[in-house]
């Protein structure tokens, strides 16, 4: 019965693609986007009770059994209120950067390998990702930056001096950092001579090896570069609640408020599963310990885990200590790395792209 309708329904075509396809590709767009939400919400919950719990306080734990519930309650509040926008700002342009910053935190969802691909009979292939870019590495590199413009725009078009110094650091942050992530990612796709995710995913699957083993210092660069292009702390001198208020977003109330939120929140989960699907084997482990795509939400709740824990111990950076630590030591050990990547690909071979 299943092959049939998928027969008939495969009758009608919209530029190319059959009517299952386009539903199929819808639903899986609202799974994803659906799914980075509710990450948010439950990241902001485990974020709040952790902290508290290292801070030795209670947390949120009002609203619903141990406070599960809270962030339904501030969804609901920051919905509600009042949006305000200053006499002073660029109304059109301020309006319009955490619309920004929220789609491209949700484009780079739309790249990532959550699991393997389901042939089911009579309906094809069920795939557990929107789409495996032979060029995902670089629409990630180039989506994600993308992120900075809704920073900017909101810091200068506020008419805020705080929003603009929180706006310009930002900038400086990613060209700084950006550098190094790349550098980073580079070395794996000289190993692998892919630069689709999933390809990268299916390379440590065939040689049972996790990526990690092979590239530590390209890990380690990653690793800090996570919490600097999702300006997380110790990396959070765009907000810099101390000296900026709260930086880029000081005049932000309400929904709008919340997007760029949820935005970081979304990016935090974007880069969680990068780092599991570049260097811990993706979906499955790396070596096949678990079915299916557990490893990647063990991954996920572990690099969640990280985000929180450092903010919580680790204060915050000085903005002259930000760029040194990028340009004077990031940067050359990322070089280094490159270079002793080159020569094992050439010494002991590696898989031609």
């Amino acid at each position: 019965m299943l092959s049939d309708l998928n027969a008939t329904l495969s009758q009608y075509t919209v530029f190319g693609w059959t009517l299952p396809n386009i539903v199929y590709l819808v639903v899986l767009c609202l799974v994803v986007c659906l799914g980075g939400m509710g990450g948010m919400a439950a990241g902001t919950w485990f974020e709040r009770r952790f902290i508290a719990l290292l801070q030795v306080r209670k947390g949120p734990n009002r609203v619903g059994p141990l406070g599960l519930f809270q962030p339904v309650a501030d969804g609901i509040k920051t919905f509600f209120k009042e949006d305000l926008i200053p006499a002073t700002a660029d109304r059109p342009l301020n309006r319009l950067a955490p619309g920004i910053a929220l789609f491209a935190a949700l484009m780079s969802l739309c790249v990532l390998p959550f699991g393997p691909s389901y042939d089911i009979e009579g309906w094809g292939k069920l795939t557990l990702y929107v789409s495996d870019l032979n060029v995902g590495v670089l629409f990630l590199l180039g989506v994600g930056s993308l992120h900075v413009y809704g920073v900017i725009l909101a810091g200068w078009s506020s008419g805020n001096k705080y929003s603009l110094l929180g706006a310009l650091r930002g900038a400086a942050q990613l060209v700084s950092y950006e550098i190094v992530l790349g550098m980073s990612l580079v070395g794996v796709v000289m190993i692998t001579g892919e630069m689709s995710l999933g390809g990268i995913v299916r390379w440590q699957h065939e040689h049972h090896l996790p990526l990690v083993l092979l590239q530590p210092i390209a890990f380690g660069l990653f690793f800090v570069c996570m919490f600097a292009e999702t300006n997380r702390p110790p990396f959070d001198l765009v907000e810099a609640d101390t000296e900026l208020v709260a930086g880029f977003h000081t005049e932000y109330s309400g929904f709008r408020y919340a997007l760029f939120m949820i935005s970081e929140y979304v990016a935090m989960i974007t880069v969680s599963v990068v780092a599991t699907s570049l260097f811990f084997g993706g979906w499955g482990g790396p070596f096949g310990l678990l079915p299916g795509i557990w490893w990647t939400f063990i991954g996920i709740a572990f690099f969640f885990f990280m985000f929180v824990w450092v903010r919580a111990t680790i204060p915050r950076l000085r903005y002259d200590q930000l760029m040194r630590l990028s340009w004077s030591y990031l940067i050359p050990i990322g070089l280094v790395n490159l270079a002793l990547t080159a020569v094992a690909v050439v010494a002991f071979g590696g898989d031609k792209p």
